[in-house]
């Protein structure tokens, strides 16, 4: 937000400089990023001065060129050559001379040096006014007052304003200052708290009145919950133009293009007072205005000659033919001021802030109208500012106000009240501040002080300040204003180290953390908001549990995500098509659901590996990734929590073409495999992803317990192999739970090391190498013993599944 300082100071007249200005409304909470020199002539002029033409002569070697001398107030008079066919002696005239910088219509700029034309010197230069940049004649040099003294600068002639402009980086909560009388108002506060009484001045519109009544324009609003206060008038008579060069000067210092003097009054009122305005060209109203909303598509064209397609939900400014203005965001093209126009009717509304975002967003329109509707704006200035904006109209424009203002205002917008407690100021900042300069402050921020008590206050909080509304805010305000460099603090520092247990979510995480990176992984954090449409690429997401933004930023981020999934793949799709195509990425992050009785938030850690296992190199052969490498990895972060009483089961999710689940006690842990083709195909995604999710609540949940400790074992254990011939349907989990239901005592591990299945064996069977890890912990196994278990393994594995011998 920019802001003039010469427009500031029509409120508060302060001595000042830009520099003590800027430096308080940065301690105010509006932090000056910038301060910019604005001059209505670029350059300011400098270097140009009043000259006056002594002698003109041809010159000897060419018929368009003159020679003069030209006195600019120096000992002696200095030669030029002009081409100017209007140039003559005894003339004054604008001279730039030596080292003026001058400038074109695009700010290019030129540096006005001492040369030669045609063999003749030239020690300056005689400028017409585009040169200058006081107009757009390059008829001839500029004719100036001949009682001008010689030597006086232009800047004087031509009153060149100067300006300083305060470019604010305004926070989205401070609606209130989104204007130079909002601005003035916290300038006013902070400059009593360091002791300068200053009055606030506000424009006077006491001279408003209504000539003729001849030109009456109704108003009905059908959606007073969108449109809570709306107020209009019209004026007739008005001439369409140019408008002033002071209107022209102030606008064009704060980055606005002048349009015209209609158009430019309700920018200029906008900026001064932060109330929006819309002028109608009145010509062009059917019967009344309706404020209303319209059916769902129909078309309508704004100022920039685009055709839109309206929402249901936008509120809309209509005659009875027909809509006319999106409200609160942009004109129509049909209505607008033009050159033709005699008389108009101008709006001042209080839209509803939630609408006029809403209705913005759809359009992807971002006018200075809507960006302070939808930030919320003072319902009580609706009515002044339609006043001062038809008094400037009359000064700039002419014509006179022919209806009196038509109001519909049903339920007045109430002030908001909060109730202080002294005591609790003190906590807040750390100081107590005296009750006397804690009033002082709320009343110079218009915050009504209703009851005093030993305890607290009793406040109104003005209804423009809607973030203003709980006692913290206040206290906010109170120490905004009071200054947070005049908060003392002590010179003893104390701290404390908080015990946590090594379970700790963030510890967990950092070790696991610690062990992917090191294993090549690297981090990433996606967005929770992601798109609506990602729930339909699995029948295991449902629509219906999606968490939605009331107010999106776009599509894309209007929902909050219920996989991390769909994140790591866009991350994938973006790494491969920057020709990065061997990944292994992980995320901590969360997902969000909505289900009947509430909403819930789950904690996950996801494992994403695609392409190559290594970097091509000429010691080792490129190998692609495979499911065995995925499982590898999340069995050692398993393992590094401690975690081994797990089972395995069929995967239940319907994102993986082939994949498994890691179950502890019935629960799932992790569940892990190959995305399926489909999906990567929305994705762009032709090589294959593999993709691990882990339920990081059951995690912490599980490790979160006492930890117990167990004694290595001081005898060794023996390991024996069986390859078996089975059935093709048998699995290795069923073998490996019969092994363990057989000897549940000894036997500690079973592995399979070796699948075959071609020739040499019978139809319907295959061969399964295993092998068998035994261990007592208390003595050292002897062979009976081992033989005893390998043969009571072997008979269970013939008798339940068939099994026999190869």
């Amino acid at each position: 937000m920019k802001i003039s300082y010469n427009w500031l100071k029509q409120f508060i007249k302060t001595d000042w400089t830009s520099e003590q200005t800027s430096e308080l409304l940065t301690d105010l909470g509006l932090e000056v990023e910038v301060v910019e020199k604005y001059e209505s002539v670029k350059g300011g002029l400098e270097g140009v001065v009043v000259g006056h033409v002594l002698t003109c002569e041809k010159h000897p070697d060419a018929d368009r060129l003159n020679i003069t001398t030209v006195n600019i107030g120096q000992e002696a008079p200095i030669q030029i050559v002009c081409g100017a066919a209007n140039v003559a002696a005894g003339q004054k005239v604008p001279v730039a001379t030596i080292g003026t910088v001058l400038y074109d219509k695009e700010g290019g700029e030129f540096t006005i040096k001492k040369g030669k034309i045609r063999g003749q010197e030239s020690h300056g230069m005689i400028c017409a006014e585009d040169e200058l940049g006081l107009g757009t004649s390059h008829d001839g040099i500029m004719i100036l007052d001949e009682n001008l003294e010689p030597g006086t600068p232009a800047s004087k002639v031509f009153d060149i304003v100067s300006d300083e402009v305060f470019e604010i980086g305004l926070t989205p909560n401070r609606a209130d200052a989104m204007s130079h009388y909002g601005t003035a108002r916290d300038l006013r506060a902070g400059m009593l708290q360091r002791g300068v009484n200053i009055e606030l001045i506000t424009p006077s519109v006491s001279n408003f009145r209504v000539e003729m009544r001849t030109l009456k324009i109704d108003v009905s609003v059908e959606e007073p919950a969108l449109a809570p206060r709306y107020c209009g008038l019209t004026i007739s008579g008005i001439s369409v133009g140019e408008s002033p060069a002071w209107l022209q000067d102030r606008l064009k210092a704060i980055g606005l293009t002048p349009k015209n003097n209609i158009v430019d009054v309700t920018n200029y009122v906008l900026h001064e007072l932060g109330q929006p305005l819309h002028a109608f060209d009145a010509a062009k109203i059917n019967g009344k205005i309706i404020v209303k909303t319209l059916p769902e598509g129909t078309k309508f064209t704004t100022l920039d000659d685009v055709e839109r397609t309206l929402h249901a939900e936008d509120l809309m400014i209509c005659d009875e033919k027909g809509p006319l203005c999106i409200a609160g965001v942009f004109g129509g093209k049909k209505s607008g001021v033009s050159e033709g126009t005699t008389a108009i009717f101008l709006e001042s509304a209080y839209f509803d802030a939630v609408s006029v975002r809403k209705t913005a967003k759809r359009h992807q329109l971002n006018t200075d109208a809507s960006f302070r509707f939808e930030r919320g704006i003072d319902p009580t200035i609706t009515e002044y500012a339609l006043k001062r904006a038809a008094l400037l109209i009359q000064e700039v424009a002419g014509g006179k106000i022919t209806s009196d203002v038509v109001e519909v205002y049903p339920k007045k917008v109430e002030d908001f009240s909060v109730l202080l407690h002294f005591s609790h100021v003190s906590k807040i900042i750390g100081q107590e501040i005296p009750k006397d300069t804690i009033k002082k402050i709320l009343v110079s921020l218009d915050i009504k002080v209703n009851s005093v008590s030993e305890s607290g206050l009793g406040l109104t909080i003005p209804a423009y300040r809607v973030d203003v509304q709980r006692e913290i805010d206040v206290i906010e305000e109170i120490l905004r204003v009071y200054g947070y460099n005049n908060i003392e603090f002590s010179k003893k520092f104390n701290a404390t180290v908080a015990n946590s247990p090594r379970t700790e979510d963030y510890k967990v995480q950092n070790i696991i953390a610690s062990q992917l990176n090191s294993q090549g992984f690297h981090e990433m954090m996606a967005n929770s908001l992601t798109t609506a449409a990602y729930a339909k690429l699995s029948t295991v997401l449902k629509e219906e549990h999606n968490v939605t933004m009331l107010n999106p930023l776009s599509g894309d981020l209007a929902t909050m995500r219920q996989s991390l999934l769909f994140s790591a793949l866009e991350a994938v799709s973006y790494n491969i098509n920057r020709r990065n195509s061997d990944l292994k990425l992980f995320e901590f992050g969360k997902t969000y659901h909505k289900y009947l009785n509430g909403f819930e938030e789950h904690k996950h850690l996801t494992l994403s590996v695609s392409g190559d296992r290594n970097k091509e190199s000429w010691t080792s052969p490129q190998k692609p990734t495979d499911f065995f490498l995925l499982k590898g990895y999340v069995k050692a972060i398993l393992a590094r929590l401690g975690i081994d009483k797990i089972s395995n089961a069929p995967v239940q999710s319907d994102i993986f073409s082939e994949g498994t689940s890691i179950c502890y006690n019935n629960d799932t842990l992790v569940e892990m495999g190959v995305v399926k083709k489909s999906i990567l195909k929305h994705f762009g995604i032709k090589q294959d992803v593999y993709f691990a999710d882990f339920n990081w609540d059951l995690v912490l949940k599980i490790i979160s317990g006492k930890i117990k400790y167990n004694e290595i074992p001081k005898y060794p254990e023996v390991r024996r192999d069986l390859a078996l011939l089975i059935d093709q349907t048998t699995t290795y989990e069923s073998i490996y739970n019969l092994a363990k239901q057989t000897e549940k005592a000894l036997l500690k591990d079973v592995n399979l090391f070796d699948v075959y299945e071609g020739k040499n064996l019978p139809e319907g069977k295959k061969s399964y190498a295993l092998s068998f890890t035994i261990q007592d912990n208390t003595k050292t196994l002897t062979d009976a013993q081992i033989d005893k278990i390998m043969s009571k393994l072997q008979q269970s594995f013939e008798t339940e599944l068939g099994a026999s011998l190869r």
